[in-house]
């Protein structure tokens, strides 16, 4: 048994429930959206149209809560730390297991975390300060309108982490192998670029401020397409900020190439 099984099976015990950031070292991490069928092809256009921000990395048979892809156990209804639960578009309540709520037209979607890339950066020599503190850190809503498709449309929603400035260029190499969890950053420096004008104020997430010699990076995230299905106003179901699902793909499987010395 792998790593990540024997974490998927101490979070279906209950013996992990917090977040997964530095657990399972090595393996891929997902967003998850289990959705109405009715809306997934919208929604994977959305994701394509914006594959920064959403890279999909599987998506599931509707009414099957496996997604074989990136595990061969994954029961995508109790196998998170954590689950939000929208009704109307709306949150509603926050669950540790859906199996109650699953429905026969419901589809998962995995779509790529910023987490799988931790490993390569501490492997790099990068500093992370929010591993360190055991939070998830800041994510903020921008006024970056995101690609629409069908009726699915919103603004970017980004990740922010500050790095050392000695760290800045390798943490552009690193993750820029990484394209199916994010990538490269889209934009470094001055938040208000992107409409934030308060890093103290995230909409999501923990406050975590560049400290003196550091400087911020900012990533799309998956929480863009989250943000869009809301604005339909239907009821679907996503993973608990931070605590994601944690896959049996390893994290060098899917790194395209070697970053630069």
């Amino acid at each position: 048994m792998s790593d990540a099984q024997r974490f998927r099976q101490a979070v279906r015990s209950g013996a992990h429930d917090g977040l997964t950031t530095g657990c399972a070292p090595g393996f891929v991490q997902a967003n998850l959206v289990l959705l109405p069928q009715r809306h997934a092809h919208d929604f994977l256009g959305f994701c394509a149209a914006n594959a920064a921000a959403c890279p999909v990395l599987a998506v599931g048979q509707p009414g099957d809560a496996a997604l074989p892809e990136l595990g061969e156990d994954i029961d995508l209804r109790r196998d998170l730390p954590g689950y939000h639960v929208y009704r109307g578009g709306r949150f509603s309540e926050a669950r540790r297991d859906v199996r109650d709520l699953w429905q026969d037209d419901l589809v998962g979607v995995a779509i790529g975390c910023w987490f799988s890339m931790e490993d390569a950066l501490r492997e790099a020599g990068v500093r992370l300060r929010h591993v360190e503190l055991g939070i998830q850190g800041p994510l903020f809503r921008t006024n970056v309108p995101a690609r629409s498709f069908g009726r699915m449309q919103g603004a970017l929603v980004v990740s922010m982490r500050p790095f050392r400035l000695t760290d800045l260029s390798r943490a552009r190499a690193v993750t820029a192998r990484f394209p199916r969890v994010h990538g490269a950053p889209i934009h470094e420096g001055d938040p208000a670029v992107l409409g934030i004008t308060d890093l103290q104020a995230p909409d999501f997430g923990e406050v975590l401020l560049p400290l003196p010699g550091e400087q911020a990076l900012y990533w799309g995230c998956g929480l863009t397409a989250v943000c869009a299905l809301q604005a339909l106003q239907t009821d679907f179901i996503t993973h608990a900020p931070g605590r994601m699902l944690v896959t049996d793909l390893l994290n060098q499987s899917i790194a395209e190439t070697e970053e630069s010395p």
